[in-house]
C-alpha cells in the first residue's frame, strides 16, 4: 500500500507531466512572470551557468562535486533525469525528498494559477522556478544550473550574471529551433554570457562555434577562458575511466572516453575561475570532486557478464563520442546493440556512425509521444548493420540481446533517455 506521501508525490507528476500539452516555447517572459509572483528567488542566489550541446549533464555534476567539496552547499539542477524525476533537482548529492518537492511544486502551482492565461507556464518553466525556489529556501551557496533547451530564451537564463558561464561541446542539434548551422546554434548558446562575466569554453569547439563564442564575448566584455588542450595528458585509460594530467593537475575522471577527459578540462578551468568570483577552491576539492563524478547512463557499466553499457544520446556529437569509446576499449569484442531513438531527431545520422560498430542491433520504442517506432528504426539500421530485430517490448529487447550477447559479449544501450530506466531494469535483473 503506498504512503500518503507517495500518493502526493504521484499526483505532482501527474501535473507536471500535464504541462507537456504547452510544449516547448522559447523565451522568458513567462518564466519571468512566475518567478517574480514567488518573490523572484533567483536573484538571491549565485549561479555556474551550463550551456552547450554535449556534455552538460557530465560537467554540471563534476562542477557541483567539486564545490560541494570546497565546503559549499551545492545544488545541482539538471535535465533529462535517468532512473528518478528527482534527480533534475539535488543539493550536496541528495535528490529532492519528495515531500519536499510535493511542497515546493505547491507553491509554484498556487502563483502560476495568480498569472493571465497568456503566461501558463511550461513543464520545463515550472520546474525551473520550482528549483529556484527550493534552493534559496535551503540556503543554498551556489547553484550549477544547466540549460534546457539553447540558451539565449532558455527559462534558465532569467538569472543575472552568473559567477562563471561554461559553454560545452557544441553540436548540431534541435535544428528546428536553434539553427541548421553551429554557428546559429553557439549564438544562441551565447545567449547566455551577460555583460562582464566570466566564461570557459570547451577547448576543442569547432572553429565556428569557436569564433562566435570568442566574438561574442568581446562584445559583452566577457573574460573568455578557453583551456589548451595541449595541456591534457593521458597517463592511462581503461574502460573504468581515465588518469590524466590536465594543465599540471592529476586527475582521475572516472566516467569512461576521450570527450570525458575534455569536459574534465573545461570543468578545471571553470573551477579555478570561481577563485577570482568570490568562492575559494582548491586544486585538491578539483581533483576529489572529479573522482568521484558518475552518472547514469553516460557510458556507464551496469553488468558485468556479459558486459552491458548504458549510454544516452541521440546527436552526432554523441555517436562520435560513443564510437571512439567503443572502438578504443571494446576492439574485437561481439557488441549487440539496443537502440531507440525520437523520430524529430537525426537519427539516420546517428545510425550511420554507431550501427557499424554492432554485430546486431535490436531496435526499441522509447517510452515518448515523439518516439520513432521499432520497426522504422530497424529500417533505418539495415544498410549499416546486417541484422537488425524489432523488439515489442524493453523485456523483449532485454532478452534478445543477452541471447545473442552470451556471457562473453557485449551489449551496449544506445540512444534516447526515455529507455535507459526500463532497459537497464531488464538487463539487471
Amino acid at each position: 500500500m503506498q504512503s500518503s506521501v507517495d500518493v502526493r508525490y504521484a499526483q505532482t507528476l501527474r501535473y507536471i507531466h500535464s504541462l507537456e500539452r504547452f510544449g516547448v516555447r522559447p523565451g522568458l517572459s513567462r518564466i519571468g512572470a512566475l518567478c517574480h509572483a514567488l518573490g523572484d528567488p533567483q536573484k538571491q542566489l549565485r549561479f555556474i551557468h551550463v550551456a552547450g550541446t554535449n556534455g552538460k549533464g557530465s560537467t554540471s555534476t563534476m562542477l557541483a562535486n567539486i564545490c560541494r567539496q570546497a565546503g559549499y552547499k551545492t545544488g545541482l539542477y539538471i535535465s533529462p533525469y535517468v532512473l528518478d524525476f528527482r534527480e533534475r533537482m539535488q543539493i550536496d548529492g541528495e535528490m529532492i525528498p519528495k515531500e519536499r518537492l510535493v511542497q515546493v511544486i505547491d507553491r509554484v502551482r498556487e502563483a502560476a494559477d495568480t498569472l493571465p492565461e497568456d503566461d501558463a507556464a511550461t513543464e520545463f518553466e515550472l520546474i525551473t522556478a520550482a528549483a529556484f525556489l527550493y534552493y534559496r529556501e535551503e540556503n543554498c551557496d551556489v547553484i550549477v544550473l544547466e540549460t534546457g533547451l539553447g540558451g539565449r530564451l532558455d527559462a534558465t537564463n532569467v538569472i543575472d550574471c552568473p559567477l562563471v558561464n561554461v559553454i560545452v561541446s557544441i553540436s548540431l542539434d534541435h535544428t528546428a529551433v536553434l539553427g541548421g548551422t553551429l554557428a546559429a546554434i553557439a549564438a544562441e548558446k551565447c545567449g547566455t554570457l551577460k555583460n562582464g562575466g566570466v566564461c570557459v569554453s570547451y577547448p576543442l569547439q569547432a572553429p565556428e562555434a569557436a569564433e562566435v563564442i570568442r566574438r561574442t564575448s568581446e562584445e559583452r566584455s566577457v573574460t573568455l577562458i578557453v583551456p589548451d588542450a595541449d595541456a591534457v595528458s593521458i597517463v592511462h585509460e581503461d574502460i573504468r575511466g581515465t588518469d590524466a594530467v590536465i594543465d599540471g593537475l592529476a586527475v582521475h575522471v572516472p566516467m569512461l572516453g576521450r570527450h570525458m577527459v575534455y569536459n574534465a578540462c573545461t570543468v578545471v578551468a571553470a573551477a579555478r575561475a570561481l577563485n577570482r568570483r568570490g568562492l575559494t577552491v582548491s586544486d585538491a576539492d578539483i581533483r576529489a570532486g572529479i573522482a568521484q563524478s558518475v552518472m547514469p547512463a553516460r557510458m556507464q557499466i551496469v553488468r558485468e557478464r556479459p558486459l552491458v553499457l548504458m549510454d544516452g544520446g541521440h546527436n552526432e556529437g554523441c555517436a562520435y563520442a560513443f564510437r571512439d569509446a567503443a572502438q578504443r576499449f571494446l576492439p574485437n569484442r561481439r557488441i549487440v546493440g539496443i537502440c531507440g531513438l525520437m523520430a524529430d531527431k537525426a537519427y539516420e545520422t546517428y545510425l550511420s556512425v554507431v550501427a557499424p560498430l554492432f554485430e546486431s542491433i535490436v531496435t526499441v520504442r522509447p517510452d515518448n509521444p515523439r518516439a520513432l517506432s521499432a520497426d522504422a528504426l530497424r529500417d533505418a539500421a539495415k544498410p549499416y548493420c546486417g541484422d537488425c530485430t524489432a523488439a515489442r517490448s524493453f523485456a523483449e529487447a532485454a532478452h534478445i540481446a543477452l541471447e545473442k550477447a552470451g556471457a562473453d559479449g557485449v551489449i551496449a544501450v544506445c540512444g534516447s533517455f526515455y529507455m535507459i530506466c526500463d532497459l537497464q531494469k531488464e538487463l539487471t535483473k
